[in-house]
């Protein structure tokens, strides 16, 4: 929104995953930045319970964030005449802030007035600025122009077109156009010139090598805080307007598991926000009457809730190591027969399929999951850094830009209801498995490489390898992926990987491929049909004779991680790689060697013959 101006639509995982804080949308008609927490209203946007995520977002943002919410969202009203919908969304500001009129190719600011916003209360799509550049028919509608300035830093900033177009000499009197010599759309093709003056300049010059000598020092801003920094050490580079590195998502996300076992305490937990307040039984009267959120007590009279809330408020904090997400996952997922059931959590064990029982311990199926993914940040020109390898739970490749101007008091946060299938690996296959490789020169090939990539990113060398116990569980994680995507009905970018790989006092070996979908409801159920033992075992045994081979070998299977500073072995798009979407590492550490033998390794495989 510009002031109460609606200018779009979005699903609220769209707003963690794609457009979230300090993103540009590219509308229809013109483009928006989605401006930090600060400017967000938070009266319609309702508080998640899952002190588990909260406590890990705690430890990365610090103690004053105190509540994860939802977007904020009112339903559609049925009265024609009630627009108290259309005020309450995600505050978005016009950028960039220069335009371009495509009849005439005027190029300017729209700090100059030449430009109008013409507002649609029910057609957002239809919201756009125009250039009075014309008394006959409709005035056009301005396009934003397409060329912005960022850095590694994560700031952004419009470009600067008067003093490009100019290159650094004063005019007294600019007046820019943008012209297009081609249809392609080319910067050899695009120009901008200074209509008074006479100066051109074409837009490839901004681009590439000779950026360093057009593009101005970075000016360290953050307009989506409204905050002008004095410096900056990152040189700025041209970014188009919707390029996909233009913002990376920061995040941290929690399956929901049941804390209690006992069902009226569990109840109480989920409904947290809205019974924390509740401290006599009149006051649990008018809030039953009146939220329908508390619906799922309505079995419970009031001096047993009553008595629920009084625990709960007395209730131990989450452990003292709140970075650490997955362990209680993994011991609820180890002894499903313990699990408490709830709502949105339902486990149910299944045989192992005997053609994989001396490689597999345990299959588990999920048949309903809750995930809680929570914005914690985000960066620019670079994806964030990787997660499980410091004790904050990510290591710092390149700066989090922060949410808020300071330390945000909540975070935004999206839920998702779904399915998994969760495999257990033997501990003690894997540790013979382990000590079989440990000396092995291909595992020496794949730390040789992993230093490599360190190196080139200036980071200390030594640390930061996950081990060959996770590149063996996310190499099986994505060969059984593949085969799961091909049978489950669900598009291979839908299903997603959580892996479990450590070592130590509690080891885990485990891997579970789930999907899910914003939907009440969760999904369908076709990825969970697919664990049944008779099923699963023979797609694993697909997924593991896959893996022998790739089409792009012998390339694949022969590459050198060291010769290209890369962190994977015999992986490429053809066997292996994943959507962003589906893999939680980008891609990295994976090798087909140390799940099978390969046409260039043999012996190193988990499922060797």
């Amino acid at each position: 929104m510009t002031g109460v101006v609606r200018v779009g639509e979005l699903r609220p995982s769209q707003l963690l995953h794609t457009y979230g804080v300090g993103s540009v949308i590219d509308l229809p008609n013109l483009s928006g930045l989605v401006l930090g927490l600060d400017e967000w209203d938070v009266e319609e946007a309702a508080k998640i319970p899952e002190p588990r995520l909260l406590a890990a977002v705690r430890a990365v943002l610090g103690p004053q964030v105190n509540a994860l919410r939802l977007p904020p969202y009112v339903p559609e009203s049925p009265n024609a005449f009630d627009d108290s919908w259309t005020r309450v969304g995600v505050p978005v500001a016009a950028f960039p802030r220069w335009l371009r009129c495509p009849r005439c190719t005027y190029l300017g600011p729209i700090s100059a007035g030449l430009f109008t916003l013409r507002p649609e209360a029910y057609r957002p799509d239809k919201v756009r600025y125009e250039h009075g550049c014309t008394t006959r028919g409709r005035p056009p509608s301005a396009i934003p122009v397409r060329f912005l300035l960022a850095c590694r830093n994560g700031h952004l900033d419009d470009f600067p077109w008067e003093r490009y177009a100019h290159k650094g000499t004063p005019c007294g009197s600019p007046l820019l156009s943008m012209t297009e010599r081609g249809p392609s759309g080319e910067a050899t093709e695009v120009v901008v010139r200074c209509r008074p003056c006479g100066a051109s300049r074409r837009m490839v010059e901004a681009f590439g090598e000779s950026a360093q000598v057009a593009l101005p020092a970075c000016r360290a801003r953050h307009p989506h805080l409204a905050v002008f920094g004095d410096r900056c050490d990152q040189p700025v580079r041209t970014i188009l307007l919707g390029a996909s590195n233009l913002w990376f998502a920061d995040s941290v996300s929690v399956l929901s598991v049941p804390e209690f076992a006992e069902p009226l305490a569990q109840k109480v937990a989920e409904l947290w926000p809205d019974l924390e307040g509740i401290t006599s039984a009149e006051v649990l009267a008018y809030a039953r009457s009146v939220n329908p959120k508390l619906r799922p007590l309505a079995a419970y009279d009031s001096a047993e809730v009553l008595a629920a809330i009084r625990l709960h408020r007395q209730g131990a904090p989450p452990g003292d190591d709140a970075t650490d997400v997955r362990l209680p996952e993994w011991q609820v997922f180890s002894a499903p027969g313990e699990a408490p059931r709830a709502d949105d959590f339902l486990l149910r064990q299944v045989a192992t399929p005997p053609a994989v029982a001396s490689r597999v311990e345990e299959v588990v199926l999920v048949e309903r999951l809750r995930e809680v993914v929570a914005l914690i940040g985000f960066t620019r020109i670079d994806a964030p850094g990787d997660r499980l390898a410091d004790p904050a739970g990510r290591e710092r490749l390149v700066p989090r830009v922060p949410l808020s101007r300071n330390g945000p008091s909540w975070v935004p946060c999206v839920e998702t209801r779904g399915e998994g299938v969760f495999v257990r690996f033997p501990e003690d296959a894997v540790r013979e498995w382990e000590d079989h490789v440990e000396g092995s020169g291909r595992l020496d090939e794949l730390l040789a490489g992993h230093m490599a990539w360190r190196a080139r990113r200036g980071l200390p060398p030594p640390d930061g390898f996950p081990g060959p116990r996770y590149v063996l569980l996310h190499t099986f994680s994505h060969a059984l992926m593949r085969e799961l995507a091909l049978e489950a009905g669900y598009g291979a970018a839908s299903i997603s990987e959580r892996l479990y790989a450590r070592t130590g006092l509690e080891p885990m070996a485990g891997v579970l491929l789930y999907t899910s979908a914003t939907d009440s409801e969760g999904t369908l159920g076709g990825l969970v049909s697919l664990g049944e033992p008779e099923v699963l075992g023979g797609m694993i045994e697909r997924a593991v004779e896959q893996a022998r081979l790739c089409t792009a070998d012998p390339l694949c299977a022969e590459h050198d991680p060291a010769g290209d500073s890369s962190t994977h072995g015999a992986a490429c798009h053809a066997c292996l790689f994943a959507s962003e979407t589906s893999c939680e590492r980008g891609n990295r550490y994976l090798d087909r060697a140390l799940l099978v033998d390969t046409l260039a390794t043999s012996g190193a495989g988990y499922f060797r013959q």
